[in-house]
């Protein structure tokens, strides 16, 4: 039988178990009827199957499509919730069921299960014909139901005499959020996680002070590299492959010198020889509040990201730091994703954000990107909570005699 927008009769069906040949013979039947577009004798055949014994979740969810095919909405719409019940994430009965829910004047109960299906499929590249179609529909009306509910989210604040900017940047983003304009994204460090710590991904300017200082010392930084990228300096791949550690693609940036450091301060220790390349840049290092952690932190450098190169979705190992940028050189065509804020380096301009948050970077600008990096203690640690990862950390390393800067 030739394919259809649902696939062969035996893809739908699916693995049927050890039911008797007549039966499944029964639900191939009923899935070659629904396929013709003869949903009266498919809802028939799976009527019979189902007084019978129960359906498998394929003959299910081809029972509920059929239902809804008959105008039986309500049974459709409980025959989906059977298959959801049983596979949260099927794709065909979250969609159908978002439909449903629409039909009814739900909205919200629709939304959320478009976005269910949407979140679940990705991209979905091996997903068969018919979805692909059906994620590019509920994605053209998730966009028309999210400007929908956003003009009426602001008739009800406006109702209520409430300013949504006065409300601030949290509330803003939890309205993005609800209507699917953000996806939500968590603290995930690949080795240490400090419990109870705020999820944030970019952190305020104003709980740092010191950044207005660090920023007035750009020119001066940024003569300095402009030497070392003249040739002075000596740029090594930023993820560099250890022997004594599992190997690792990082999604092409292994050994790729697309992605170099320029180190200052590595593992803890200073560069002697570059910072000595560097004095206006070491003085303005030696006067920022710097994560100390012997033989693991502070590291310092310079980032260079060469034109076309594109820093993977990745995590950091700790979540008890937080890194800034101070941006020296940004042409055209940069930008950094943590979680779900994109934003574009601005000279001169320096943030903290946590990278134990996905993130990622590119630079498809015509020129070379250059930013300084350095850690700092997250704000919320107390100074007992700072000793003692410090200890933990010392008493970690004293196992090994090469440990690496993060992981065990």
């Amino acid at each position: 039988m030739a394919m259809t927008p649902f696939g062969s009769p035996a893809s739908i069906v699916g693995s049927a178990g050890r039911t008797a040949d007549q039966r499944l013979q029964l639900g191939r039947s009923a899935v070659e009827h629904f396929i013709a577009g003869r949903s009266r004798a498919a809802l028939q055949i799976l009527e019979t199957l189902a007084a019978a014994g129960p359906l498998d979740l394929p003959l299910l969810t081809v029972f509920a499509l059929a239902a809804r095919a008959e105008g039986q909405r309500d049974r459709a719409l409980d025959l989906a919730h059977q298959v959801l019940t049983h596979d949260p994430e099927n794709l065909r009965a979250l969609i159908l069921k978002g439909d449903l829910l629409i039909e009814r004047g739900d909205r919200s109960g629709g939304m959320s299960h478009y976005l269910s299906a949407l979140r679940i499929a990705g991209d979905a590249p091996g997903a068969p014909v018919d979805i692909r179609t059906e994620l590019q529909r509920i994605r053209t009306l998730c966009d028309g139901l999210s400007a929908h509910l956003a003009r009426e989210i602001a008739i009800g604040l406006a109702d209520a005499g409430i300013d949504a900017g006065a409300a601030g940047e949290r509330f803003g983003e939890s309205v993005d959020l609800l209507l699917g304009k953000k996806n939500v994204y968590y603290s995930a460090p690949l080795f240490y996680h400090y419990p109870g710590l705020q999820q944030r991904q970019f952190f305020p300017r104003a709980e740092f002070a010191f950044l207005d200082d660090l920023e007035r010392c750009t020119p001066a930084i940024k003569a300095e590299v402009l030497d070392l990228i003249g040739g002075a300096g000596h740029f090594e791949p930023y993820v560099q492959s250890a022997a004594n550690r599992p190997p690792s693609a990082q999604g092409g940036m292994a050994d790729n010198p697309a992605w170099a450091a320029f180190y200052l301060w590595k593992d803890g220790r200073p560069v002697a020889e570059n910072l000595a390349r560097c004095p206006q840049t070491a003085a303005v290092i030696a006067a920022l509040p710097l994560c100390q952690m012997p033989g693991r932190s502070p590291t310092v450098l310079f980032s260079r990201l060469l034109a076309g190169a594109h820093i993977p979705p990745h995590h950091g190992f700790i979540n008890t730091r937080l890194i800034g940028h101070l941006p020296l050189i940004v042409p055209r065509g940069c930008a950094f994703r943590v979680g779900n804020d994109i934003r574009e380096w601005q000279e001169g301009r320096a943030w903290l954000f946590d990278d134990t948050v996905e993130h990622e970077a590119w630079n498809r600008g015509p020129e070379t990107r250059v930013v300084l990096i350095f850690e700092v203690w997250r704000p919320e640690l107390s100074e007992i909570e700072r000793r003692a990862i410090v200890a933990l950390f010392e008493a970690i390393d004293r196992q090994s005699s090469a440990p690496a800067a993060w992981g065990i």
